[in-house]
């Protein structure tokens, strides 16, 4: 391949992903998930999270995986209060810690931190998950917003985690452009 070519196909792939929709953006992923955080059990969601986030263009770094109960609310708290506005992420999203166990707390804790919530995308998360398994609906991860980031529970399995996927990626360029204020409303009919 000439440099020319290789060049005119560096150029295309470049333009390719600055059309992506989070192309300029970071987003996150935090596991809660006792038994991974230490050692004890391989994480098998945060890499479905993380790669579908990159896929979408969103910068996305390794998982963050932490123990259940508090350490998820001091992930939380480093990237929504410790990190500057301007330099957090725009998409966080935490896979397990829904349940039913004493530690099951990531959504307190992401509630805590939300300015609004949406709990419809959780509904559709719901009902997602109800054609496959009943056990779906014990999930109790909510959704919202603080600042400019979107922030959604996910439950810790992996059937969960792809039904989270397929309903919020529909979604998700919808809830950016409203995150951001960048949607163009106009008139109501």
């Amino acid at each position: 391949m000439s440099s020319e070519t290789n060049g005119a196909a560096q150029a295309q792939a470049t333009s390719q992903a600055d059309d992506l929709l989070g192309a300029g953006r970071t987003a996150a992923v935090i596991i809660a998930s006792t038994s991974a955080a230490r050692g004890e059990a391989a994480d098998t969601t945060g890499p479905i999270l993380v790669d579908w986030l990159r896929t979408r263009g969103y910068e996305t770094p390794e998982a963050i995986v932490v123990r259940d109960g508090e350490p998820v609310g001091q992930a939380l708290r480093a990237l929504l209060i410790d990190t500057s506005e301007a330099e957090r992420p725009r998409i966080i999203v935490t896979s397990g810690g829904t349940g039913l166990a004493p530690d099951d707390r990531t959504p307190e804790f992401t509630a805590e931190l939300l300015e609004r919530q949406s709990p419809g995308l959780i509904y559709a998360m719901w009902r997602k998950g109800l054609e496959t398994t009943t056990s779906a609906v014990m999930s109790r991860g909510v959704a919202g917003v603080t600042g400019r980031s979107f922030v959604i529970n996910f439950p810790g399995s992996k059937g969960g985690v792809k039904d989270g996927v397929t309903v919020i990626d529909e979604l998700l360029e919808h809830i950016q452009t409203s995150v951001e204020d960048t949607t163009d409303h106009g008139p109501r009919d």
